[in-house]
């Protein structure tokens, strides 16, 4: 904050000078600017937080595994750029006693919404679209929606009444525009889907965008738009914009823009063979809520990144590293900048992880265009900062990046059902209290 304050004394000295010394014009030199961070490992104490509180989280994970509570898990926490604790706990394989790797591939489900989300950013900037404009006018098929009025629960049909209002771009990046998902949407939503055959994103890997969305836009919404917050497909619609917007197939738009300008190299929609070996087992608890391999037959198959697949769903699709995610991350909290790459204004990021949602209801916290953003309520409830935004996966997965504290961290699991998703929050308490100096200068 200082550099700023100082940077802005300077500029108007040379502002003065040069309005009374005319060879001053040809001399003056704009004050240098300092590099954002770039991850790299570096002891916790060079950036205020001690190793001995971090290794603390030791003791918890491994109950949690020795308790048969979670098979692997694998954690990575930063501050100011710097990657001060990077672990893998218990086994990828309880069968083969294989161990976790801090390398291996996640499905990270949901986490892919805040990937999608920037990317349609990037676009954002480049003038292709506002956020109040209504997706009819990029998809017609959603052009005057309809909101399911009456649901008859024995054949799924159902009736429906006009929207109040068309969906627009912001509403489908808040998640607000009545759309809502099949498997873990509300019931009718589940049973509409189905008959309709629209996929979650998650191990639904054939057909495409462009034959599902147009179809999805046909059914009704749950709601009016931007009158509730709706957890679903918005994000999924958004994918296909994309592909609309910049004519690329999404996996290859999110390759170009992204993942390789950011150095992501093990981020992918579907695994290339020589990544396939790397990517974790997925688990389920049995009766007793105890970890156990996730059966071969029935549900989602846990192979589906192995599958050479052609549904990029923007909403669940992805897989990634924990130190891929985290470049992400350390990118938006850079303000859009990495590796003397710039992604991303920060005045875009500012917009982004603002509350765009009023005063509509999402717990303690609010919502972006992506992220869920912690409020001054929820940062009383659990050690992140005001402003810190986040989100998490299917298979227990879950990543904050907090503006304030400069810390950003991340713990993953493979485990659906999870009746100890406690573990997440209790990862935060014990990143926060390794924290000692509170807002460290650059070091």
């Amino acid at each position: 904050m200082k550099m700023y304050v100082l940077t802005g004394l300077m500029a108007g000295f040379f502002v003065s000078a040069t309005a009374q010394s005319p060879a001053m014009r040809t001399t003056a030199v704009r004050p240098a600017v300092a590099a954002y961070p770039v991850l790299q490992d570096a002891p916790p104490e060079t950036v205020g937080m001690s190793l001995d509180r971090l290794q603390r989280m030791d003791a918890v994970i491994n109950d949690y595994i020795a308790k048969g509570r979670q098979a692997g898990v694998a954690v990575l926490v930063a501050r100011n750029g710097k990657i001060v604790y990077h672990k893998a706990y218990g086994q990828d394989d309880i069968t083969t006693k294989t161990p976790l790797k801090r390398d291996a591939i996640f499905r990270i489900a949901s986490q892919t919404k805040a990937v999608t989300s920037i990317g349609l950013m990037m676009l954002f900037e480049e003038g292709k679209f506002l956020l109040d404009d209504p997706i009819y006018k990029y998809i017609p098929a959603f052009k005057s929606p309809k909101v399911l009025d009456k649901f008859n629960e024995k054949d799924s049909s159902y009736t429906t009444v006009p929207a109040k209002r068309e969906i627009t771009i912001r509403q489908l990046l808040t998640h607000t525009s009545g759309i809502s998902y099949p498997t873990i949407g509300t019931k009718e939503a589940v049973a509409i889907y189905a008959k309709n055959r629209i996929p979650s994103g998650i191990g639904t890997p054939t057909g495409t965008l462009a034959e599902t969305i147009p179809r999805l836009a046909a059914l009704p919404l749950m709601h009016n738009p931007g009158d509730r917050w709706t957890y679903g497909l918005s994000t999924d619609v958004l994918g296909y914009l994309i592909e609309i917007l910049s004519g690329q197939p999404l996996d290859q738009y999110l390759k170009t823009r992204l993942f390789d300008p950011l150095g992501m190299t093990d981020t992918y929609f579907y695994l290339p063979g020589a990544k396939q070996a790397r990517l974790t087992r997925v688990y389920t608890e049995d009766s007793a809520k105890m970890v156990r391999r996730l059966p071969a037959q029935g549900g989602i198959s846990e192979d589906y990144p192995k599958e050479a697949g052609t549904y990029f769903s923007g909403g669940a699709g992805l897989s990634s590293t924990l130190l891929d995610y985290a470049t992400f991350l350390q990118m938006v909290l850079n303000g859009g900048e990495y590796k003397g790459k710039r992604f991303l204004s920060p005045t875009t990021v500012r917009l982004i992880t603002a509350n765009q949602i009023g005063d509509l209801s999402l717990g303690a916290n609010k919502f972006g265009l992506g992220f869920s953003i912690t409020t001054e309520r929820g940062s009383a409830q659990i050690p992140p900062s005001v402003g810190t935004f986040e989100w998490g996966g299917f298979f227990g997965t879950t990543y904050w990046a907090d503006p304030k504290e400069k810390v950003v961290a991340l713990i993953y699991t493979q485990k659906v059902p999870n009746s100890f998703g406690d573990l997440s929050d209790k990862f935060k308490v014990l990143v926060y209290q390794a924290i000692l100096e509170m807002n460290p200068a650059d070091r």
